[in-house]
């Protein structure tokens, strides 16, 4: 049997008359190559594609979002992602679509004292939606990790604070695709006690002790100062924001989430 006189299963009625707000593909990895301004790196994204299917179809054609993926290497930036949704929505005769990825995005970091160079790796999830109207909005998630000293710790002890790494979780709506994912990371880093660094060497580790003892910061701090860098940082119309120290001298962590997507 050829493939044009094989029955199209998926594009029958149904006769239940409800429609699927998303249905498609999740857990998917597959390589891109990922443009931040001028700065382009190769990485693997964990891709989600969806599409609305209208209450009278059966089901989408899911080897078409796959098709997709493979049909030319694969290049995402916050410009062209809005595109990228409206392509995938037409292959799968959708009005409304979701596609997102996940991956690792790599910025190289200087260590603050003895200059050593390494690789700090963040997680990135870039994410284009499109509504049935034709609009489209590109939204972008970051998970800076971060030190955090406690300011309680720090004024009852005769000497020494404890402290966690933390993680800020950014959810952001994209207004200016111009912007920089680098910058947009180090705004966010520099309102824990401290940064991190790939490599550092004993007079970093000296300074960094040191930075976060004069830097001390509960989760609400940290969520607030990021909350309020991103009010006004150029180029977002919403965010989300969410803190998470893994505590260190308790086995569950302190959490807080502000939420101003609108």
């Amino acid at each position: 049997m050829t493939l044009s006189a094989m029955p199209d299963v998926q594009s029958a009625f149904d006769p239940r008359n409800i429609a699927i707000d998303q249905v498609g593909i999740k857990a998917i990895k597959h390589p891109l190559t990922l443009t931040d301004g001028t700065h382009q790196q190769h990485t693997i994204a964990e891709c989600e594609l969806t599409v609305g299917l209208p209450a009278d179809k059966k089901g989408t054609h899911m080897s078409r979002f796959v098709a997709l993926l493979n049909a030319e290497p694969l290049q995402l930036s916050l410009a062209n992602l809005p595109d990228w949704t409206r392509r995938m929505a037409k292959l799968l005769d959708a009005h409304q679509a979701q596609a997102r990825f996940t991956m690792p995005f790599f910025l190289e970091k200087t260590a603050p004292v003895s200059g050593q160079k390494a690789l700090m790796d963040y997680e990135l999830t870039l994410s284009g939606h499109l509504q049935a109207d034709d609009s489209a909005e590109t939204h972008l998630q970051l998970v800076v990790p971060v030190t955090s000293l406690c300011p309680c710790s720090k004024e009852i002890s005769a000497y020494g604070a404890h402290n966690q790494r933390s993680h800020i979780t950014v959810t952001a709506r994209v207004a200016n695709p111009d912007l920089s994912l680098a910058d947009l990371i180090r705004r966010i880093e520099d309102q824990g006690s401290c940064a991190l660094w790939g490599l550092l060497k004993r007079t970093d580790e000296k300074f960094i002790t040191e930075h976060a003892f004069d830097n001390p910061k509960f989760v609400e701090d940290m969520i607030r100062d990021v909350a309020g860098t991103l009010a006004d940082y150029p180029g977002l119309s919403g965010f989300r924001v969410t803190v998470e120290n893994f505590e260190s001298i308790h086995n569950h962590s302190a959490w807080a989430v502000i939420d101003r997507m609108g």
